[in-house]
C-alpha cells in the first residue's frame, strides 16, 4: 500500500475493529462463576460446620445450577456457579492465609464465609482490604459493626437482638439468679459480656460467670457450681459440640435447672435425636424458626427435605444461610454485572424476596428481618418463643430430667 495515509486509516480501522470485537469475546469466554471459600472442614469447628452451615451453602448452589446457574447480562447468559473450597483445620491464621490465596492466587469471582465469631472477625477486613463481598454466615460480633466495612454484610442475628429478647423470656419465666459459662471463642465473650447487664437491667442477678477453652472435654466442675448456687437458670453462649457436652453431663450428674438456654446447639435436629425429645424438652436455643413461622418457611423446609431426603436439620441459621444468597444473587443479576463494587451498591440498598419472606439490610449492613431469635422444644418441635407476633409457642418451664 503505497498511499500511507490510506495505510494509516485502513490500521487503525482494523484495530478498532478488534478492539470492539474484544469486548464480547471477552464476555462470552467466561463460563461459570468460581466461588472460594476458607472454612473448617476438620478440627474442633469441623462437626459444627457440617452441620451447620455447609449444607445450606451447598443446597444454594444445587438450586441454582439446577436452573442453569446465574443470569449475568454483560456476559449474555446464566453461569453455573463452582466451588472451590480450602480446609482452614480450624485455625484463623490458616484461614486468613488461604482467604488471601484465594483472592490473589486463584482469583475467585466470589467468596463465602468461614465457620465462627472469631473466623469472621478476621475475615471480614481481608475481604474489605481487596474489594471482595462477605456475607456473614454462622458468626457475627458486635466489633463487626465499629469496623464499618462497606464489602461486609451480616446474615445472622447478633448479641444485640438475641439478648434483650432472652431477658424478656427469662423475666417472663420468673427467673431471678442467672449462672452463666461461655467459651473463650469471640462468641461467648461478646455474648457473655452483653447478657450480664441487660440481665441487671431486668433484676436478674448473675451469680456465676465463668468462661471455659475451646475444645472443653469436662464442664462438670461448673454445673456443680451452678447448681450449688441455686440458680434458676444456667445459660451457656458455646458452640454445639460444647451444647452437647453440657447437656450430657447435666444429665448424668441429675443437675437440673428450671431454664437451662445454650446457645449455638440445641436448634438442630441432631442435638434433639442424640437425647430424644423427651429429654430435651423445655431446652432453650438461639435461632429460631419452624415450619409455622412462614409460607416461605414451610416451603424452605419442605424444599430441603424435597432434595437432600432428610428432616430440616437446623433451625438456627440455615433460612438466614440460603436467603442471603438468594438476596445476592438477585442482586448480581439486577447490576448484570460481576462487579463486587456495583453489586455491593445494590446490596445495600435493594430488599429482595426470599425463603425468610422480604431480606434486605439496615444502614450498617445487617439482616434486619428475623423469624425468630430464640426457639425451645416442646414436644419435638423447636418453637419460636420471642414475645410478640412471631412467637409459635409461649415458653414452658423445663421439666427435670426423664428417668432413667
Amino acid at each position: 500500500m503505497n498511499n500511507p495515509a490510506k495505510y494509516f486509516k485502513f490500521a487503525l480501522g482494523v484495530m478498532l475493529f478488534a478492539g470492539l470485537m474484544a469486548v464480547p469475546l471477552l464476555a462470552h469466554s467466561k463460563d461459570k462463576i468460581v466461588i472460594g471459600q476458607a472454612v473448617s472442614l476438620s478440627g474442633p469447628l469441623g462437626p459444627s460446620n457440617a452441620v451447620v452451615s455447609t449444607p445450606y451453602y451447598d443446597l444454594w448452589v444445587k438450586d441454582v445450577n439446577a436452573e442453569g446457574g446465574i443470569y449475568v447480562k454483560e456476559v449474555g447468559k446464566k453461569l453455573p456457579l463452582e466451588l472451590l473450597i480450602y480446609d482452614d483445620k480450624s485455625d484463623i491464621g490458616t484461614m486468613t492465609r488461604l482467604l488471601e490465596k484465594l483472592i490473589l492466587e486463584d482469583k475467585v469471582d466470589f467468596i463465602l464465609p468461614p465457620w465462627g465469631t472469631a473466623n469472621l472477625f478476621a475475615a471480614a477486613p481481608i475481604a474489605n482490604k481487596y474489594g471482595y463481598i462477605l456475607i456473614g454466615g454462622a458468626g457475627g460480633a458486635e466489633k463487626l459493626k465499629q469496623l464499618q466495612l462497606p464489602y461486609f454484610f451480616q446474615s445472622l442475628n447478633f448479641s444485640e437482638a438475641q439478648v434483650p429478647v432472652l431477658a424478656s423470656i427469662f423475666v417472663e419465666l420468673g427467673v431471678k439468679r442467672v449462672a452463666m459459662i461461655s467459651h473463650e471463642d469471640l462468641h461467648g465473650v461478646e455474648y457473655s459480656g452483653v447478657a450480664a447487664p441487660e440481665f441487671a437491667k431486668r433484676k436478674i442477678d448473675v451469680v456465676m460467670k465463668k468462661s471455659y477453652p475451646m475444645g472443653v472435654k469436662d464442664v462438670s466442675s461448673l454445673l456443680k457450681q451452678a447448681k450449688s448456687l441455686n440458680v434458676d437458670a444456667l445459660v451457656g453462649f458455646s458452640y454445639p459440640d460444647e451444647c452437647m457436652l453440657i447437656t450430657g453431663q447435666a444429665i448424668e450428674l441429675g443437675i437440673n435447672f428450671n431454664v437451662l438456654t445454650l446457645s449455638v446447639g440445641p436448634a438442630f435436629t441432631f442435638y434433639r435425636n442424640a437425647f430424644g425429645a423427651n429429654t430435651v424438652e423445655g431446652i432453650i436455643g438461639g435461632g429460631a424458626w419452624n415450619a409455622k413461622s412462614s409460607p416461605g418457611a414451610k416451603e424452605f423446609a419442605e424444599h430441603y427435605k424435597q432434595v437432600t431426603g432428610e428432616e430440616m436439620g437446623n433451625y438456627w441459621g440455615s433460612i438466614y444461610f440460603y436467603s442471603a444468597m438468594q438476596h445476592f444473587q438477585q442482586a448480581v443479576e439486577k447490576a448484570g454485572t460481576l462487579d463486587q463494587k456495583k453489586i455491593r451498591a445494590i446490596m445495600a440498598k435493594e430488599k429482595f424476596d426470599t425463603a425468610l419472606g422480604p431480606f434486605w439490610y439496615d444502614k450498617r449492613q445487617i439482616s434486619v428481618n428475623h423469624p425468630g431469635e430464640w426457639g425451645q422444644w416442646q414436644k419435638g418441635v423447636f418453637e419460636v418463643i420471642d414475645p410478640g407476633a412471631k412467637r409459635t409457642a409461649p415458653p414452658i418451664i423445663k421439666p427435670a430430667w426423664p428417668k432413667k
